[in-house]
């Protein structure tokens, strides 16, 4: 799976020192890491250098996370930073789960690393797809190389961000176009497969060039299965084959 280029900036605020490096460690691939040891130093530094998203702690000496969150949604400069907080489960469902505004996800204690990076890669993801769109030569396309952002990555986004499209990709002299809608696949064609059977095609390609119209959409639904659906499938089917191989 490829991994967009680090054009996000991601702080992370936690007073364990050994959990900060742990999770610095899991997202620096993905993104520009800055890390803050509590509430108030991640204040400063987002105050001199704002972030795309913060991924704090909730129980911290002084500025807790809560405080920082609500400090930073008083400022009209930041009040657009997204949220990612790591707390206990009682802490999320008492003092953290009425936040919404901003909040991408509440990640439990004890937690799996890969499973934060799972969720906040999303995010990340997302956001990269956001300054795309900001930066796009023509309203409502976005465009961009394979190797910058996979094509399972690409669809979670638009899935996750429940965005209605067309998603074209080429490579060499093929060409698949994928038509969602609220964030669903609903429509896929490459060459002769329609459906399900030309999003699994695709989904092995690692290089090329897409391109995003959310000016484009289609009527036809040739897929049975949600996005997440499609994804999971050509994984297990990617799976089978490789195990296959291996026993031939």
């Amino acid at each position: 799976m490829t991994t967009p280029l680090k054009t996000i900036k991601v702080l992370i605020v936690d007073d364990n020192p050994l959990v900060l490096d742990l999770v610095a460690r899991g997202m620096n691939p993905l993104c520009q890491v800055t890390t803050a040891a509590d509430g108030a130093d991640a204040l400063l530094k987002v105050i001199d250098n704002p972030p795309d998203l913060i991924i704090s702690d909730y129980k911290m000496p002084g500025l807790d996370g809560r405080q920082l969150y609500e400090k930073l949604r008083g400022r009209p400069q930041t009040r657009h930073i997204p949220f990612i907080f790591v707390a206990s489960r009682g802490d999320i469902e008492g003092k953290l789960r009425p936040l919404v505004d901003g909040v991408e996800d509440f990640v439990p204690k004890p937690f799996f690393l890969q499973d934060l990076v799972r969720l906040a890669k999303k995010v990340v993801d997302r956001l990269h797809l956001e300054k795309l769109q900001e930066r796009a030569s023509r309203p409502g396309v976005i465009q961009g190389r394979l190797e910058e952002m996979g094509i399972t990555d690409l669809m979670q986004s638009l899935e996750m961000g429940q965005k209605s499209c067309r998603l074209t990709l080429r490579r060499g002299g093929e060409q698949c176009e994928l038509y969602f809608a609220a964030g669903q696949c609903k429509h896929a064609v490459l060459g002769s497969l329609e459906g399900d059977a030309a999003v699994y095609q695709v989904l092995t390609w690692t290089e090329g060039e897409f391109e995003i119209d959310f000016n484009s959409a289609s009527d036809r639904v040739t897929t049975t299965h949600s996005t997440t659906g499609l994804l999971m499938e050509a994984m297990r089917l990617l799976d089978e084959a490789n195990s296959n191989k291996v026993e031939s």
